[in-house]
């Protein structure tokens, strides 16, 4: 599907943050490739017997968008973004239950682009998670930028856009957020986690 003006899109956030829920049935399909390919992102570092395909997280997504209702979004970006933060949720989710169900069976995910482990080895989602939900706590704007750049796929850009921040100091939070992260994930993972990977 080609891609849409990015009007109709800043239109139809609008309708749907008004309330009208025809106009998130109608943006789905706009940004529907976007979606996928955030979500076949999430799922190459899963382990091969995953439940969920990326189709399947892409419908999750949107059943969690459907029932919190219209979200705070201001362009076809930033609505991503909140999708790839769903999907994530989703992710950790089912690695909790199943981690569950194994007594604490490692579940890996492999980090690549930015945000990188080494090959061999794995980053366990739910410590990944807990990771950036004390990064959170630490430094909000860090963590918005964490999200939006690997986990919503925005560039540099991009992300200063939806934060109304400047390149400069999303790069520069960029780079202290993966050198916390990396610390962090060390500490926590018994040495079972690589470094963060440079910009």
């Amino acid at each position: 599907m080609p891609r849409q003006p990015p009007q109709a899109v800043t239109e139809l956030l609008v309708k749907w943050r008004a309330g009208d829920q025809a106009a998130l049935q109608a943006l789905i399909p706009l940004v529907y490739n976007e979606l996928r390919a955030v979500a076949r992102h999430y799922l190459q570092g899963e382990r091969r017997d995953h439940t969920l395909q990326s189709m399947a997280l892409v419908h999750e997504a949107y059943l969690r968008l459907v029932n919190h209702g219209p979200v705070q979004t201001e362009n076809r970006a930033h609505f991503v973004a909140v999708a790839a933060r769903l999907m994530r949720q989703i992710l950790v989710d089912h690695a909790r239950a199943h981690r569950a169900a194994k007594r604490g069976a490692g579940l890996k995910v492999e980090l690549d682009g930015d945000i990188e482990v080494s090959k061999a080895q794995g980053t366990d989602l739910v410590a990944l998670d807990e990771a950036l939900i004390a990064l959170s706590r630490r430094d909000e704007q860090q963590s918005r930028i964490v999200e939006l750049r690997y986990f919503g796929g925005l560039t540099l850009e991009e992300t200063a856009r939806v934060l109304s921040i400047s390149p400069a100091t999303v790069k520069r939070d960029w780079n202290m957020a993966k050198a916390w992260l990396t610390r962090e994930m060390r500490r926590g993972g018994s040495g079972k986690t690589g470094a963060l990977g440079e910009d």
